[in-house]
């Protein structure tokens, strides 16, 4: 991007972090061995830098082991992992699945595959900020509920879900819990073991490390859930998911994951602060603006606006100079409106007229002020060419 641009889409992707670069590129031109040939000293060293970097993981999430902890490409693949292979393992015990409406695509996607091979699936609705409703949660549940699969934090609004007390719901019903942590991770204090989730999946290049990294985290519980690969071939990571390790990304996740942990309170309530700004700074510069979402539990650095009577694509092609979304980076291609706002009960246009900004740990002060008065600029402008349109 040019040096002017501003970036302001972290949750689609987040740059490396220059720590995180500096940590993995000795595993790129030194350290370079298969960490899987451990008949030789190259393949010790790599081998020992792989499980270090699990274990590391695993004490910063508040994992017991790192045995709990599985690399994977990203959180997609891991979420895969799971439901395919919850299904797959748990038949015996009943063909009943239950999500929220508005989860990610890697979630909402394979659960409607397994609906048309045979499974139920029950996704509940959510409330204006686009929280679970945890009584309809409970009213789900029944004897052949296996699992429930609830996000952390939602991409496109930021809203934080009740996983603890989603969790102990599904627990007393005897249903496992699957979260979708990849927007929770390293913007939310998370410590897994207290959570009391079943499962965990994360990716790295949403907390600064590169992409075609990720983790999955699976409680040992006694009898263990043994999940079916969903790759098979050479039988790594405890014959979860075959292929070469990525030792390079997975030694640049933990570093990413422990720089996240010591920062979180600072660069949490900083960028709170620049959203709260932002917002004000919109807000007051333009009339019917909403903002979307929880503003009691979200994320520090998201922001979801609906500018009542523009199109949302056509305000993001004004704005060349300005990183933003229009929504998930799975569904951009896609022109209908959001079916995340629209299960918060947004109107369809209103919907359609809206804009995700989030910050990141390298967004600056004036970054935001700039992409701020850029933003109301272009909403008065379409407007004023919309009225103009219409009068003639």
């Amino acid at each position: 991007m040019k040096r002017d641009d501003i970036y302001l889409d972290y949750n689609a992707s987040t740059p490396c972090d220059p720590r995180v670069v500096e940590a993995m590129l000795p595993y790129l031109t030194q350290t370079y061995a298969n960490p899987s040939s451990r008949q030789h000293q190259h393949g010790r060293e790599a081998y020992a830098a792989l499980e270090e970097a699990r274990s590391t993981i695993a004490r910063t999430l508040g994992c017991r082991s790192g045995t709990e902890i599985f690399f994977t490409s990203g959180a997609t693949e891991a979420n895969n992992i799971v439901l395919s292979g919850v299904a797959q393992a748990m038949t015996h015990r009943g063909r009943h699945i239950v999500t929220q409406i508005t989860e990610h695509p890697s979630v909402l996607e394979p659960l409607r595959h397994l609906q048309r091979i045979g499974w139920e699936l029950t996704e509940i609705g959510v409330d204006r900020d686009g929280r679970i409703r945890l009584d309809e949660l409970e009213a789900s549940l029944r004897d052949d509920t296996v699992l429930v699969s609830l996000m952390l934090a939602n991409n496109e609004t930021g809203t934080v879900q009740p996983v603890l007390d989603a969790s102990r719901i599904s627990h007393r019903k005897g249903a496992m819990l699957h979260c979708d942590a990849a927007q929770g991770v390293g913007k939310l204090a998370l410590d897994i073991d207290r959570l009391d989730v079943d499962f965990l999946t994360l990716s790295g290049h949403k907390v600064y490390a590169p992409k075609g990294i990720g983790a999955l985290f699976i409680r040992r519980t006694k009898p263990p859930v043994r999940l079916p690969p969903l790759i098979r071939g050479g039988g790594h990571e405890g014959g979860l998911r075959s292929g070469t390790p990525n030792l390079a990304g997975a030694v640049a996740l933990a570093r990413a994951l422990e720089i996240s942990g010591q920062e979180l309170t600072a660069e949490s309530r900083r960028l709170a602060e620049l959203r709260d700004h932002l917002e004000t700074h919109v807000t007051s510069g333009i009339e019917d603006c909403t903002i979307n979402g929880s503003t009691e539990h979200r994320l520090p650095g998201t922001s979801n606006l609906s500018f009542a009577g523009v199109d949302g694509n056509a305000l993001l092609a004004s704005l060349p100079d300005v990183a933003v979304s229009t929504g998930s980076a799975c569904t951009s291609t896609h022109a209908e409106a959001s079916p995340v706002l629209r299960a918060m009960g947004v109107p369809a246009l209103l919907a359609k007229a809206s804009l995700r900004l989030s910050l990141g740990r390298f967004t600056t002060a004036d970054e935001v002020d700039r992409a701020a008065d850029r933003i109301v600029a272009e909403v008065i402008r379409l407007r004023s060419l919309k009225r103009r349109f219409q009068s003639t």
